[in-house]
């Protein structure tokens, strides 16, 4: 991009509050903090999900945003050729569960099985859990089948069922090509949108493969497309392990200052490369 005369115009999206259940303030302090860190190269203009259209024109897009017609607006900048992190391809995609659970499994990547023996998780398919009513467990398959019933009757397009894995919990945050990738375990710290984490139990650590564990996670994103993302996953007492959620996107609490560089180094990257 050919920034001579003037700096390049960045505007940053916010997400709105029904997709931010018990991370509303959090969602907000990691977009301010990278906000903070491009404002000091180019000019920023920030504006609520609610409100953000049009979108004011732009060089780049930075975003949270989840809503359809925000995604379609990015889509359309994408195509005049601004820089939009994460796309508006990636953020739908991540949205729709069956259909990311479908491209994953695909690329061979370790999901979470459709049968088991330890119970089931029903979840909403069609946009990302906005109330715990959105992510159920149900203790076997004709309660599962209830459940996805009653979600499809409450107006859920799409429904997926899971199989439950016993194992530690784990969440990971990631930013791709910037090396940036963290793992923690909400078991230790009690940090958690619904508490759904509590059907594993306290975490254990087992012991388990780290490196295969970090480029299965990047695989996922970048088969995906999300540059900025999360997700949790599920370590195995024999170490192996699965992937459960992949979110675009995610408040970063655990590591906000140094996601916030990432990003925006991501970010300014990619402007340098237009």
């Amino acid at each position: 991009m050919n920034n001579a005369t003037r700096p390049v115009r960045i505007t940053a999206v916010y997400r709105a509050p029904c997709y931010s259940p018990n991370s509303e303030a959090n969602d907000r302090a990691v977009l301010d903090a990278v906000c903070r860190r491009l404002e000091r190269r180019f000019s920023i203009a920030s504006v609520a999900e609610s409100g953000a259209l049009p979108l004011p024109p732009a060089e780049a897009y930075v975003s949270m945003g989840r809503s359809a017609p925000v995604l379609a607006a990015l889509k359309e900048a994408a195509g005049r050729g601004a820089v939009v992190v994460n796309s508006a391809e990636s953020v739908a995609l991540a949205s729709r569960r069956s259909l990311l659970r479908r491209r994953l499994r695909d690329c061979g990547l370790p999901l979470s099985p459709d049968e088991g023996p330890c119970g089931y998780w029903v979840k909403r398919a069609d946009g990302t859990a906005q109330t715990p009513a959105d992510v159920q467990y149900a203790p076997d398959r004709a309660a599962a089948a209830a459940v996805a019933a009653a979600m499809r009757a409450q107006g859920a397009a799409d429904v997926v069922t899971e199989a439950h894995v016993e194992g530690d919990v784990v969440k990971f945050y990631g930013v791709a090509a910037t090396g940036f990738f963290r793992l923690y375990y909400p078991g230790d710290d009690g940090q958690s949108k619904f508490g759904d984490e509590q059907r594993n139990g306290p975490a254990r650590h087992y012991a388990f493969d780290g490196a295969a564990f970090r480029h299965t996670m990047q695989t996922a994103a970048a088969e995906t497309g999300l540059e900025v993302y999360g997700g949790d996953a599920i370590i195995r007492p024999d170490g192996t392990f699965v992937l459960i959620d992949l979110n675009d996107w995610p408040s970063f609490s655990r590591c906000r200052e140094e996601a916030a560089d990432a990003i925006a180094a991501c970010i300014c990257r990619k402007i340098q490369k237009e």
